[in-house]
């Protein structure tokens, strides 16, 4: 979705692991700008700023001016990004040139919306299986979110990737299959068999009558000798 918000940017001659450290000191992040006739440009850019747009309902498919000093002002998206594992500090991002009178595929989020009747009258459990979607469509044209009712599932429905309207110029690219959610039944517990049961109550009755023979032979003293043959 595109968003009137500018960036600013400036353009980087030194490149490499120090020349990154020293611009991250500096309080800038390295970047490339890719797509487009102008082919790739290395620039510095503000990672408060960038990390706003991600963390934004629109996220990484904002489209937001950035603006190279003295070289171009220009739609980009935020293609890929890296942030530091132990700081969660943004480290590097590369920005897409968008020429907003050409489709794009994006993956857009979907939510479902709505209490099943599986979950609330048959006591099933609501499954969410994929949480974004893939589309196509002019830039303009891209949502925030896909919204799902899944109100009316119940134990063994589902809502399916070619069951979300799409409007405009939107296309569905994901696998119209594909699973979003589903409601499904609780896994019955295993339960001992009559036959078992009767097993068991055998052996437990079995095993006392064995010891209280034995008590009465050791009572009773040494076990009487066979009568000899004549």
């Amino acid at each position: 979705m595109r968003k009137d918000i500018t960036i600013a940017a400036e353009t980087r001659d030194q490149r490499g692991k120090n020349a990154a450290r020293r611009l991250r000191f500096a309080g800038s992040v390295p970047a490339v700008v890719y797509g487009g006739p102008g082919g790739p440009e290395p620039v510095a850019v503000s990672p408060k700023e960038l990390t706003r747009i991600l963390n934004s309902k629109t996220g990484h498919n904002t489209i937001f001016n950035l603006a190279v000093t003295g070289k171009e002002n220009t739609p980009v998206m935020i293609v890929d990004w890296q942030f530091d594992p132990v700081k969660d500090s943004l480290l590097h991002a590369d920005f897409k040139r968008i020429d907003l009178t050409k489709r794009i595929a994006v993956k857009v989020p979907v939510v479902a919306q709505g209490d099943p009747k599986g979950v609330k009258v048959q006591g099933g459990i609501h499954e969410i299986v994929t949480r974004e979607i893939e589309i196509e469509c002019l830039p303009d044209d891209i949502p925030e979110q896909f919204t799902v009712d899944v109100a009316e599932l119940l134990i063994g429905q589902s809502v399916r990737a070619s069951e979300i309207p799409l409007a405009g110029s939107m296309k569905l690219l994901s696998p119209a299959d594909a699973v979003i959610s589903h409601v499904v039944s609780l896994r019955a517990e295993e339960t001992p068999t009559a036959a078992t049961g009767g097993e068991a109550a055998t052996g437990a009755a079995g095993e006392p009558e064995v010891i209280k023979k034995g008590k009465k032979e050791a009572e009773g003293g040494e076990t009487a000798a066979p009568p000899k043959k004549k």
